[in-house]
């Protein structure tokens, strides 16, 4: 059986470097696909083209349409409302936070500076999502 991918969606070079670099650290197999704005995560979940995410690694300062929209209209529509979404995120805004409890994030990681802790985190969240947590059927 392949693995499912996972869709970073993530606007910042060095942020997407950093993740991209931490899951490889540890081991974590599944392709991952990543999204520069909020219109490129929406037509890699909606374009027909490709198989839903094992999860989604949502930032929410993203140009175009925002984290918040991707995830309002992710949540709205049959094909995704159920694939789990972390956001993963620089905003220590309360307002996120709660907008993205709201509207049905799984989780909210604020993103740690130093990469020892952010490459910890990475790996609690492969180990938690794709290999511990039973996912609904599709």
């Amino acid at each position: 059986m392949s693995l499912r991918p996972i869709l970073l969606v993530e606007d910042n070079p060095d942020d997407e470097k950093l993740t991209l670099r931490a899951l490889a650290k540890n081991n974590i197999q599944n392709e991952v696909v990543v999204a520069h704005d909020g219109v490129e995560a929406l037509d890699f979940l909606f374009g027909g083209r490709n198989p839903p995410p094992a999860i989604v690694l949502l930032d929410l300062k993203l140009p175009k349409i925002d984290g918040i929209e991707v995830l309002r209209q992710m949540r709205a529509a049959n094909p995704t409302k159920l694939t789990p979404v972390v956001i993963l995120t620089s905003s220590k805004e309360d307002q996120d936070l709660i907008a993205g409890y709201e509207l049905g994030a799984n989780s909210y990681i604020r993103k740690p500076v130093d990469f020892l802790q952010f490459t910890e985190a990475v790996r609690q969240l492969g180990l938690y999502w794709l290999i511990l947590n039973e996912p609904p059927p599709r």
